[in-house]
């Protein structure tokens, strides 16, 4: 029922000469943002192709990735396991952990750091960001103005360059971070 009225509406809209790429995927994940409440303390947050899993524990993980990947499934797409992994932030960061397995029998690998949209998370008791990559996207970018441009140009070009080139570098996602003293000396 649902494929014959999705096969229509593609036809109707190519016809139409409109974008698909744009409203289908639309359709299909807000079935996965569905998948949770705030009253379970789980939450999956969906961006472009990026989902976020978020579970207090190891076991409601696990039971929410096996609903992400059988919705998934239903919709004929699948789960990257080579991007995918797993991180605990709270008190008890440092234990050891169960593994997370998926239907298709893939292990999630335990990490100390990923990104998430361009920002870097990294596994501790509080929730934290890593500024690491975005001070070296900073430094090559820089760099490599300056070796371009090197003393031909004059200040106000240069100056121009790094605040119009690197400066976004550095700043972006920065608005997702709690800064504390140590990273406020930037």
């Amino acid at each position: 029922m649902l494929g014959q009225y999705l096969s229509k509406l593609i036809l109707e809209l190519d016809r139409a000469q409109f974008s698909l790429h744009i409203y289908l995927p639309c359709i299909y994940l807000n079935d996965l943002a569905k998948l949770c409440s705030p009253e379970q303390s789980c939450f999956v947050i969906l961006y472009a192709d990026d989902i976020l899993i978020i579970s207090p524990s190891v076991v409601g993980l696990e039971l929410l990735l096996h609903r992400c990947e059988l919705e998934l499934i239903w919709l004929d797409m699948a789960i990257n396991f080579k991007k995918s992994c797993c991180m605990r932030i709270g008190p008890r960061c440092d234990t050891a952990y169960a593994n997370v397995c998926s239907i298709t029998g893939h292990v999630l690998h335990w990490v100390t750091e990923l990104r998430f949209l361009g920002v870097f998370i990294v596994r501790s008791r509080n929730f934290k960001c890593s500024l690491d990559a975005a001070k070296r996207s900073f430094y090559r970018a820089a760099n490599a103005i300056f070796g371009k441009v090197g003393r031909i140009a004059s200040e106000d070009v240069t100056l121009q360059l790094l605040s119009s080139k690197c400066i976004p570098l550095l700043l972006y996602g920065l608005e997702s971070f709690p800064l504390s003293s140590l990273t406020d000396s930037l």
